[in-house]
């Protein structure tokens, strides 16, 4: 432990009086909500803020604002402040991820950091042995936080433009008269130097940026390297046509694949480990007419974990989904196009119904995130282990909860539909275009309409669209404007529940309903950072069944559901846009798609 004089330490031992008082006078939790929390509190031995923020009453940083506010600690909001980049390097950006430090001011010997825990000693410990400096700790949020770790982001581009130009001078030019490469020779290319540090650092920069797939694209005479970040792809770098071999050959090293087949398409997997992150890549190569194209999708496992109001639900929408988890038996669908979430609006679902008292076994085709005390199963087509296989076993290991990746074929529907008429809760994924467009595609699979009507509880259906940042332009649109975009009447629904939210004035009108633009910005290039879901909820009622099993088709689903009061995905996206989450132009985007 260092002496006192090296650092100021802050003890966060706020009585819970004080707590409840100031709590109170905050006005952010209703009272009788406090009380209730209290008493729970008391129950479990835990403290009334701990308990308030498990209970979803109060945010992490609003409990860490009014702590600071009885105790007297500065509080710091990073987005205020300019840190100067020599200031920020003085904690490597591994240690400020990792124990969630920021060094924003350096006066003299002193050096002020900005911290969600100030009682972390060791973090201060290592910083203060790391820089020599007097370290003054200072309380801040994790959007404070996030905001601050972009800045290192930005240096890191730079470092890796670098590298990649320099490497790429070196690389020995062996195919330039198109002759096929051996093995051997691919081998050697693919352990040289240069094009070992190509790819780590084309990964690297991925993993940074947020992207979700890397493509690898050879042209007649350079190849193309785009991320996909945001669900949106971005030209990242040309590279010159002799880095195509070496890299395409590291690829197939890593991911254990054949170097010297290059006439078909090829799958493989493969694992990193940044300082701040461990991510499993995907990887698919296709023969194309200028070489091998590789694509590779990016799994971060050590991803935070998601509830359902971070993915986007909301008020009725999430009622919708408790009801269908409280059930012992049925079928839970989300449908959507690739890449729209489904899995891991799944894996959220999973994590709520993951109690100690249920069996849950999963067949996956990848499995994409580890979950504790769930018995994960990836299927192998290539040996004839196929998800109606594994489904056909997982049946014999007595689970409560089954969760099948995907139904893509009659056997696999047939076999989730009668798991779930025998007793288990079945959650799974299809791609259709909507929620009501789940029932006919699985009657297409040959399962009866009598059988879905029995088995199908809830149907999600989703698209991603991108946030947009702090920064945004807002502004009205009337009836006019309103018409161009959709039907007054989708805006009315999205109007209606905002209102039922309690999220406008009441005597507020449509016309006064504010929507957002999207402003560039240093820290977002486009105006926009990360996705969130919009969804539409499609709950099997006694009126939707009846239309099930005499019509079957999408419209006439849909149109009994939205009488119910379903908002669909494009309802949802207004009320999202409403609230500035994101844009129209956004929302028309991924609807349209």
């Amino acid at each position: 432990m260092l002496a006192q004089a090296r650092y100021t330490s802050i003890h966060m031992h706020v009585s819970e009086g004080e707590l409840k008082e100031f709590i109170i006078d905050s006005g952010l939790v209703a009272k009788k909500e406090i009380d209730d929390a209290a008493i729970e509190a008391e129950k479990r031995g835990q403290s009334l803020g701990d308990t308030l923020v498990s209970r979803g009453s109060l945010t992490e940083d609003a409990l860490r604002r009014i702590q600071a506010y009885v105790l007297g600690i500065p509080f710091i909001n990073l987005k205020e402040h300019h840190i100067q980049t020599e200031v920020l390097s003085l904690i490597p950006e591994p240690i400020a991820r990792t124990h969630n430090i920021i060094a924003f001011k350096k006066e003299g010997g002193s050096l002020e950091v900005a911290m969600l825990d100030v009682e972390d000693l060791a973090s201060i410990e290592t910083v203060n042995k790391k820089t020599g400096l007097r370290i003054l700790p200072r309380l801040t949020d994790t959007e404070s936080i996030k905001f601050a770790l972009l800045q290192y982001q930005k240096s890191l581009k730079d470092e890796f433009g670098d590298i990649i130009s320099t490497e790429a001078g070196k690389i020995r030019v062996v195919d330039e008269a198109g002759k096929d490469l051996s093995g051997d020779e691919l081998k050697k290319m693919a352990e040289d130097l240069p094009i070992v540090r190509i790819v780590d650092t084309l990964l690297r920069h991925a993993i940074v940026q947020g992207a979700s797939d890397i493509h690898i694209e050879p042209m007649e005479d350079q190849v193309l390297v785009r991320y996909r970040i945001d669900g949106i792809l971005h030209d990242a770098m040309t590279l010159p046509k002799a880095a195509a071999a070496g890299i395409i050959a590291r690829v197939k090293v890593l991911s254990n694949l054949k170097l010297d087949e290059k006439r078909l398409p090829q799958d493989g997997r493969f694992k990193m480990e940044t300082e701040a992150d461990r991510v499993s890549f995907r990887v698919s190569i296709l023969p194309t007419f200028f070489g091998e194209k590789t694509v590779m999708r990016l799994l971060r496992e050590t991803g935070e974990g998601f509830t359902l109001e971070k993915l986007g639900f909301h008020g009725e929408n999430m009622e919708r989904i408790h009801h269908a988890l409280k059930q012992t038996t049925g079928l839970i669908l989300v449908s959507g196009p690739t890449g729209s979430g489904k899995t891991t609006t799944l894996y959220t679902i999973l994590d709520i119904l993951n109690q100690p008292d249920v069996n849950i076994s999963t067949v996956e085709d990848p499995i994409e995130y580890q979950m504790k005390r769930v018995n994960q199963t990836q299927v192998n087509p290539q040996i004839g282990f196929t998800f109606a296989a594994g489904l056909r076993s997982l049946v014999r290991q007595d689970p409560d909860i089954i969760m099948v990746g995907e139904i893509r074929d009659s056997e696999t529907a047939s076999l989730a539909v009668n798991a779930a008429l025998t007793g288990h809760l079945v959650l799974s994924t299809i791609h259709t275009n909507s929620a009501a467009g789940a029932i006919p595609r699985l009657i297409d699979m040959g399962v009866e309409p009598f059988l879905l009507v029995s088995t199908v509880r809830v149907i999600i259906g989703q698209r991603l669209v991108r946030r947009l940042c702090e920064t945004k332009e807002s502004y009205t649109l009337d009836a006019t404007e309103r018409s161009k975009v959709t039907k007054e009447e989708e805006f009315n629904i999205a109007f209606k529940a905002l209102e039922e939210e309690k999220l406008i004035k009441k005597g507020s009108t449509l016309n006064e309903l504010p929507f957002y633009h999207p402003v560039p910005s240093a820290e977002c290039e486009d105006g926009y950072k990360s996705r969130i879901g919009i969804h539409e909820i499609l709950a099997i009622s006694p009126a939707i069944r009846e239309v099930m099993l005499k019509s079957s088709t999408s419209d006439a689903i849909e149109e009994q559901a939205k009488k119910e009061g379903m908002l669909t995905m494009l309802e949802d996206g207004i009320y999202k846009a409403a609230r500035g989450i994101t844009s129209l132009e956004e929302v028309l985007r991924a609807v349209t798609e």
